[in-house]
């Protein structure tokens, strides 16, 4: 193995110094503290590979050092070493997310095998996740102007780094997994996988197996063993979106995995240690549920450890026009149609629209536009049927308009349309601000003191 950052965190200084010795010796690089809580501010302060900690020592013991360390890096293998050898705690070590256990006594080549063991998986596991970034599509943008909605990212930005389970409660479409998706994104377990379900899509009988997998012969098509997503996850973050439509049951099993880190595969002996992070979603009324014994209570105060609302996109206007541009881009981009823009008639439409599918209603209608467009200009005709019940004022003229004469009709269409807002006009017509900023000079618009060099709205 190549050289290694190893920390190692022993009361026992003559053990402190052999374990040094013994790891220089094998081509490491080693720091060392004689206590937890040095250790762990070792580890806060230095870039450490891999950790080896006594169990028993004054102040932060080796239990509470290997939590602080999974809940900030869990890509660090930790190996616990005790006098105190006994089942109770190598269990308790090894479900708190130990990568091996040694008793003292024990031989030096056993502690040097059980390192080279925890820095292989720990490279191929960063090769993987190398391998899933370059595979895997972007995480999708939050775009978020509104105050309502900055609120919800501040408390996402806040709720990210602390490994507690987070409840997602909105209306549906309104985007909880992709706020989810950007939790995990911003929290220690990034470099880890990221899995939703949706508990009201998968049969009953399904999705236990799903969940918690199965060992071979546990029912009849069992013909090999399989884990659940639950263990595929292992380090990373779980979604359970519509979970007010699980089944009490399996209520009852999550709320275990939440309490005692673990799942117990159908047809399997014992349970198995899991660490990963739940995040909960839904748009029912879970006290409502509760009240009609459909959803229960010991899990809702588990997963309601830090709740976040996210508001319809009625009660957020300020995040409509920059989500008609992000998605104009983003699906444009896709389907070829990038020179695709906005008639001020089609614009109109959509801010008077209530849109009670939220923003998946909003995604779906632009990429509909785009696809069913027959020219550059996407008009009112090319939107749902849902947003077309108002008809628009006709543009009357008094005889044959000239090119300049319609730009500057359509410009000024789309100024009053986004009300005024120019950055969000330049967004919808295609056109950097500069030249947005000289046409309108051109046409005798008071720019009233702002400037095409001042930055716009930021998109979170």
């Amino acid at each position: 193995m190549s050289s290694a950052v190893i920390l190692v965190v022993e009361d026992d200084p003559e053990m402190l110094a052999l374990l040094e010795e013994v790891l220089v010796a094998a081509g490491h690089q080693v720091r060392t503290a004689a206590d937890g809580t040095t250790g762990f501010q070792l580890f806060q302060r230095h870039e450490v590979d891999l950790i080896v900690t006594d169990m028993r020592m004054p102040g932060m013991k080796g239990r509470e050092l290997l939590a602080e360390v999974r809940a900030r890096r869990p890509d660090v293998p930790v190996i616990i070493i005790t006098a105190f050898g006994n089942i109770e705690s190598a269990v308790d070590a090894m479900k708190g997310g130990a990568h091996h256990y040694l008793a003292k006594p024990f031989h030096m080549q056993e502690l040097l095998l059980a390192v080279d063991a925890a820095l292989r998986e720990r490279e191929l596991l960063q090769e993987l996740t190398a391998l899933r970034a370059a595979a895997a599509p972007e995480v999708r943008e939050v775009v978020a102007e509104s105050p309502a909605m900055h609120r919800v990212l501040d408390l996402l930005e806040r709720a990210a780094s602390a490994d507690v389970p987070v409840l997602l409660l909105g209306e549906s479409g309104t985007g909880k997994e992709v706020l989810a998706r950007a939790l995990h994104a911003r929290s220690p377990r990034a470099g880890r996988p990221f899995m939703a379900i949706n508990c009201a899509a998968i049969p009953e009988t399904l999705l236990e197996s799903q969940l918690f997998g199965y060992r071979r012969g546990a029912f009849t098509d069992a013909r090999e063993d399989r884990r659940g997503l639950l263990q595929e996850a292992d380090g990373g973050t779980v979604l359970l979106d519509e979970i007010a439509d699980m089944p009490l049951v399996l209520q009852g099993k999550v709320l275990r995995t939440l309490q005692e880190k673990e799942v117990h595969p159908l047809g399997a002996p014992a349970p198995v240690p899991v660490d990963v992070r739940i995040v909960a979603s839904t748009n029912r009324d879970l006290a409502a549920l509760m009240q009609a014994g459909r959803f229960r209570e010991d899990l809702y105060y588990r997963l309601n450890v830090v709740t976040i609302r996210v508001p319809p996109l009625r009660e957020r206007p300020e995040d409509l026009l920059p989500l008609i541009a992000h998605f104009m881009e983003l699906h444009g981009r896709r389907l070829g149609r990038h020179d695709r823009e906005l008639a001020p008639e089609a614009l109109a439409l959509m801010r008077e629209y209530g849109w009670p599918g939220n923003v998946r209603e909003l995604e779906n209608a632009i990429e509909r536009a785009l696809v069913l467009s027959r020219r550059t200009q996407i008009a009112p005709e090319d939107l749902p049927d849902e947003l077309r019940t108002r008809p628009m004022p006709a543009v009357e003229a008094d005889g044959p308009l000239s090119m300049v004469e319609i730009e500057r009709q359509h410009i000024l269409r789309t100024l009053a349309a986004v009300g005024g807002n120019k950055a969000a006009a330049a967004r919808l017509l295609r056109l950097d601000r500069k030249t947005l900023y000289r046409r309108l000079q051109s046409y005798g618009v008071e720019l009233e003191g702002d400037s095409p060099e001042s930055p716009g709205t930021p998109q979170v």
